[in-house]
């Protein structure tokens, strides 16, 4: 059987609460949330331990768990990995979210933020990967000593020029050079940007090592079964690959209501998984 999170935002846009969201995501049979925190609080890295501890605690009564984190900038425009005159509260922000995962019990943080991760003008695409490298070294030392993997999402050239492929991120992988930095999967932004059928980028790149984690969506911006994406050839590859993690699924958009969009979701990727044995 596949293990699904549920990515928490187009509930809580819809103004529910995290325990509403629990009882949601427990009721269409997900084992956790991946959060993107900025939903829940304003300005997420200045939550305290105890603070998260309590979150954890709401989410874990529901029999549930926090996978991770994501959206990690979003509630930050005015900051940027790319911009050196931003870099020190940038990491400082980024540092705090990396030790509150840990405390909420996540696995994973994903590094999407579009917006934030803008070249400086006049910067060539070799500038701009050693300041990606300079920013995020620091940030993946601490994820090692925090105990969960910091993922770079490969976003579509639609939202930025930095990062479009997998194999754009796990060339940043291999700069940073640490255990704890990988890149990840986003099924939406693969089937935008990369030359190849997600389900083959998958067969390549999940056997490297350089992928952590996985995000399933439609092209469409949808969930799986809102659109035409072929996820029984999505949900074969991972089974090829004997992929351990959960796979989250992250829409954007909404098919009735989020409660009813997290359940096609779950259905279509549940499907999909049964189908591919």
């Amino acid at each position: 059987m596949i293990s699904l999170s549920m990515c928490n935002e187009l509930l809580a846009n819809e103004g529910l609460s995290l325990d509403r969201q629990c009882e949601v995501a427990s009721a269409l049979g997900y084992m956790g949330l991946e959060l993107a925190l900025g939903s829940l609080v304003p300005r997420p890295h200045e939550m305290t331990d105890a603070e998260a501890l309590d979150l954890r605690r709401t989410v874990e009564a529901h029999g549930l768990v926090v996978t991770g984190l994501h959206w990690l900038l979003a509630p930050y425009p005015e900051l940027s990995v790319t911009d050196p005159a931003k870099q020190p509260e940038t990491q400082a922000v980024l540092s705090r979210l990396v030790t509150l995962c840990g405390v909420l019990g996540g696995r994973v943080l994903v590094h999407g933020s579009p917006a934030q991760r803008a070249p400086v003008p006049g910067e060539d695409a070799a500038q701009t990967m050693a300041r990606l490298v300079e920013t995020f070294a620091p940030i993946a030392r601490l994820a090692e000593t925090a105990g969960v993997t910091y993922c770079v999402e490969p976003l579509s050239p639609a939202e930025t020029p930095v990062i479009n492929t997998v194999a754009d991120g796990a060339q940043l992988v291999a700069a940073v050079g640490s255990p704890a930095f990988r890149t990840m999967i986003d099924t939406s932004a693969a089937g935008q940007s990369e030359a190849t059928p997600v389900a083959d980028v998958i067969g390549q790149w999940l056997p490297s090592g350089s992928v952590a984690h996985v995000h399933v969506n439609d092209t469409n911006r949808g969930a799986p079964g809102m659109g035409r994406d072929p996820f029984h050839d999505i949900a074969r590859a991972l089974r090829r690959a004997d992929w351990p993690h959960p796979v989250a699924v992250e829409p954007f958009r909404t098919c009735i209501d989020a409660t009813t969009t997290a359940a096609i979701g779950a259905a279509t990727m549940r499907a999909a998984w049964d189908a591919a044995g």
